[in-house]
């Protein structure tokens, strides 16, 4: 800690300087401790109405534009921000569990294709 207080005294700028590198590193080391867990713990997880096409795409292995186009829904960001299958089921007028039968069976379908990120 002495050393620390003498690097600082001679060279203030350049101490503040590695010290904000080491905050910065080891924020997104830790992000990406915490999004490795957890998507390691979602691995294909069953298709439910509050998911996005994104999240469910993730959590299959599958590129989303092609989970949409396979499953012939709309565009990411017709609102300004990720639909949920349910308010994709609500604007289509039809059952949500409709939608998510749809969803997985365009799982099946690219799985089946080999189509993976």
């Amino acid at each position: 800690m002495n050393r620390l207080l003498t690097l600082w005294r001679a060279r203030p700028w350049l101490t503040s300087a590695f010290l904000l590198a080491c905050a910065v590193t080891l924020f997104f080391a830790g992000r990406f401790t915490v999004f490795t867990i957890y998507w390691a713990t979602h691995r294909e997880m069953p298709v439910e109405p509050w998911m996005t096409v994104g999240y469910v795409a993730r959590s299959w292995g599958l590129n989303p534009r092609d989970l949409d186009a396979a499953a012939g829904l709309p565009p990411p960001q017709v609102r300004g921000h990720p639909l949920p299958l349910s308010e994709i089921a609500e604007d289509r007028g039809v059952p949500v569990e409709q939608v998510i039968a749809e969803v997985e069976a365009a799982i099946a379908r690219l799985r089946s294709a080999g189509t993976t990120e």
